[in-house]
Parts: structure tokens; C-alpha cells; sequence
């Protein structure tokens, strides 16, 4: 006689999700035996139900569950095969509920005198922080703003019009010339900054800050930001009454 192929099933409990094959040649004691250890309930107070597309549940339970195969059943491939917990609620070990599991935390030096933890692999292999040769915190952010100028195409004379720093700001629009790149001592904050010279006087200085001069503009023409504030760009300039010159 031909053996029966296996059927895979998705086993489904309160604990527990997952996907097993049977074989219809089992009988409902060896299978609850099976599913003790992947449900966390005791074969004696499973409840199995069969779940078949839109048929009808079948209640895997008779009285003689020694003898009686599987294979007496409908089974399906990828049918639902529930578990249900007969225990009082009160019996039933809580596998989700760990809020009165008090939370262990290794004290730091006892962490790194350890030498099977991912801090000494790292320290083993100079990774990360442990390289000798990784860019300080200062160097990678002074690359990523170097980056930010290349990608933006921010150069010397180039025209742009600046971004609003957010939405509590002015919606008029505001042109000008990028006329410095670089550092600025007087502002805090490391990396290199954008000087620009505003078509229109809604800026903050003369491209003097604290009587250091960066560029030249005219007053409150000048204005000194990030990057990321700058759109560069053919735009027009805008003359006194606010409007684009034409040309």
C-alpha cells in the first residue's frame, strides 16, 4: 500500500502561530502529543478545531483518540488547524504578559569585561568607533555638508533663491548670489556655510559678521546659511518693485 503524503497545516493558538506537516496516518492522540511543545498546552486540555476554506469546522474529537487516524478527517493543504486551551484561565501560563518581570540590565563594566559580547568583537576587529582610521563625529558631519554643496551645485556667482528654514516663515520668495563658501567662526557650528547676497534688503547684515566681512553686499542684503536653505538655479533677479527684470 502506498503511504500517504504529509499535509501541511497552519496550527494556530493563542501562544503560538506556525506551519506543520501531518500525516493522515497519525491519530489525534500522537497528534496532540506533537503539538504540546509547539502550543505550550497539555495534550489532555487541547481543543482541536479544523478550519477548511468555507466549509464547516471540524471538531477533531472522539471518544476513542488512540485509534482514531487523521486520515478519517477532510484535510487540506494550508488548512487552519485552532488549538483551543480548555484550562481556566487562572491554569493557563502567560506567555505575553512580562510586565511584572523585572527588567535585568548588565552593569556597564561587567558588559565590557565580557569576551563573548558584540562590544569586544567590535573592539577585536576595530570596527566602528574602534577604528583607528573612522572620521571623527566632526569630520563626518563637515563631509556631509561638503557632500550637500556638491550635490546642490552651490558655487561662487551662482544665482539661487533661498528655502525657508520652516512654515512659520515669510512665503516671500527671496533671490540672490551665492558670493561665499565656507566656514564662519563667528557662527556656531562646524562646516561650511553659504554667504549670500539678496536681490532685495530682507536679509540680516552687510556680509559682515561680528566685524569680520565675508563678502560684499549692500545693507541688510546679506544673509548667511546652510545648504540645504539654497536652490540654485536660473532665476531672475528682482528689482526694487518686486518684480523679475526682463530682459
Amino acid at each position: 500500500m502506498a503511504a500517504t503524503a504529509d499535509v501541511p497545516l497552519l496550527i494556530n493558538s493563542d501562544n503560538a502561530r506556525s506551519e506543520r506537516r501531518i500525516s493522515p496516518a497519525w491519530t489525534i492522540a500522537q497528534l496532540k502529543s506533537r503539538l504540546e511543545p509547539i502550543t505550550g498546552i497539555p495534550a489532555s486540555s487541547q481543543r482541536l478545531t479544523l478550519r477548511v476554506a468555507s466549509w464547516p469546522d471540524q471538531n477533531l474529537q472522539t471518544v476513542d483518540e488512540e485509534n482514531t487516524q487523521l486520515g478519517a478527517f477532510t484535510l487540506q493543504s494550508y488548512a487552519e488547524l485552532h488549538v483551543t486551551d480548555t484550562r481556566p484561565a487562572g491554569l493557563r501560563a502567560n506567555y505575553t504578559d512580562v510586565s511584572a518581570v523585572e527588567k535585568y540590565e548588565m552593569p556597564p563594566d561587567e558588559y565590557e569585561s565580557r569576551t563573548d559580547s558584540v562590544l569586544h568583537w567590535k573592539k577585536t576587529h576595530q570596527l566602528g568607533r574602534f577604528d583607528p582610521n573612522a572620521p571623527s563625529i566632526e569630520q563626518q558631519k563637515i563631509a556631509t555638508i561638503e557632500r550637500e554643496i556638491e550635490e546642490r551645485g552651490i558655487k561662487l556667482d551662482a544665482r539661487c533663491r533661498l528655502l525657508a528654514a520652516d512654515q512659520s516663515e515669510s512665503s516671500l520668495e527671496r533671490r540672490g548670489t551665492v558670493k561665499y563658501i565656507g566656514p564662519v567662526s563667528e557662527i556656531p557650528g562646524i562646516g561650511a556655510w553659504v554667504g549670500i547676497a539678496l536681490d532685495e534688503p530682507t536679509g540680516k547684515n552687510d556680509g559682515t559678521v561680528k566685524g569680520t566681512r565675508y563678502f560684499q553686499c549692500g545693507a541688510n542684503c546679506g544673509v548667511i546659511v546652510r545648504p540645504e536653505r539654497v536652490e540654485v538655479g536660473d532665476f531672475d533677479v528682482i528689482d526694487e518693485f518686486g518684480s523679475d527684470e526682463e530682459f
